[in-house]
């Protein structure tokens, strides 16, 4: 049985990158093969973990007869099946997005603004940087120095970039300028951790076909 699902993998695999080659049959089988599979995991997990631990054993059991609303909102949502009564699902979908919206402002404010503002409300040179640089001078104790002055200037030149109420010239266009760099430099960090994550998932595909199946490893 390993050996027969060793083969399915690794046939689903090469499925999915013949699309290298051009869009086929079959890379469609294997996309929808995996997004079904995918929204039926899903929608297993939702149910077992989520709906009938958090509502509906407790519902049957009598412990919390409010928890009668959101099951009627939940099927107030099947109603978009339905040409004629499917304005009923605006509801619950209306509820739904100003929870999760209010939700997002609390955990971006949070957990990515106020922490970026506390770690930017740092001292312009770092006294342990001195003190180390001092006890043992050299290239990494000097660039461990420069630390905290890079990071306030880039953040004053990328605060001033946004500030639109003064115009981008002289030398407040240089500094904007300065902050435009900066901010291609982090979408590049950014995008190049992102191809190096697909890489590596690309690189264990590659290992499994080598290793796994055709045992050449």
């Amino acid at each position: 049985m390993d050996t027969f699902w060793t083969w399915i993998a690794a046939l689903l695999t090469l499925m999915i990158l013949s699309f290298l080659y051009k869009d086929n049959p079959f890379f469609k089988v294997a996309e929808h093969l995996f997004v079904g599979l995918a929204a039926g995991y899903v929608l297993a997990i939702q149910f077992f973990n989520v709906f009938r631990p958090n509502l509906w054993d407790p519902l049957v059991a009598g412990e919390n007869f409010l928890l009668i609303i959101p099951f009627i909102l939940g099927l107030m949502m099947f109603t978009r099946f339905s040409d004629k009564h499917s304005w009923i699902s605006r509801w619950p979908l209306a509820y739904m997005i100003g929870i999760y919206s209010g939700l997002a402002v609390i955990g971006f404010t949070e957990g990515d603004l106020m922490r970026q503002v506390q770690a930017s409300i740092i001292p312009p040179v770092s006294t342990e940087a001195v003190k180390g640089f001092a006890a043992d001078p050299g290239v990494l104790t000097a660039l461990g120095m420069l630390s905290n002055p890079v990071i306030v200037f880039g953040l004053i030149c990328i605060l001033l970039y946004f500030f639109f109420s003064l115009e981008h010239k002289g030398t407040a266009g240089f500094f904007a300028k300065v902050g435009t760099g900066l901010l291609m430099v982090g979408f590049g960090a950014g995008y190049g951790y992102t191809v190096m994550t697909r890489m590596a998932l690309l690189i264990d595909r590659f290992y499994f076909l080598i290793s796994d199946w055709l045992k050449l490893v």
